[in-house]
């Protein structure tokens, strides 16, 4: 990857909405080079996608938990089945492997306290291997991007 890779990926953070043309232009390329880059990038999982960053609290998502997960058990049945199993709920934005005594950290948003609740009782207790939960309620998002430091 190289200054110009990096520049094009910039850009796309911006605007990831913008056409291979537009981020030519910004970047100082012509139309087909840049576009041959930008699939490269795609084609070695650079970009994973685009995606729209939406206000949770405009869509009445305003409760953000963070969810220490320590599993019961440990083997590799276990944590693919828990994996997937967080990947497929969509209250779940984020799920990270942890070391420390947590095994896994999940980013959950819900509605209210209330269905926070419902969700642990009804979800998170039952996803394969959740042994223990702790949970964490954010009192104020300070900061939400998916911007990497390029």
């Amino acid at each position: 990857m190289d200054k110009l890779d990096r520049k094009i990926l910039s850009a796309l953070q911006d605007q990831p909405e913008a056409s291979a043309a537009h981020i030519a232009g910004i970047v100082g390329l012509s139309h087909t080079p840049c576009w041959r880059r930008i699939r490269r990038l795609e084609s070695e999982g650079v970009i994973l996608g685009r995606e729209l960053l939406l206000d949770p609290e405009a869509l009445g998502l305003t409760v953000s938990v963070f969810a220490e997960i320590r599993l019961r058990q440990h083997d590799e049945d276990t944590l693919e089945a828990f994996e997937a199993a967080a990947h497929a709920r969509p209250e779940v934005l984020e799920c990270f492997s942890m070391s420390g005594e947590a095994d896994y950290l999940l980013r959950i948003v819900v509605a209210s306290v209330g269905d926070y609740e419902t969700f642990l009782k009804k979800v998170l207790l039952h996803l394969p291997g959740a042994g223990a939960v702790n949970s964490r309620f954010a009192l104020k998002n300070v900061k939400l991007t998916g911007r990497l430091p390029l």
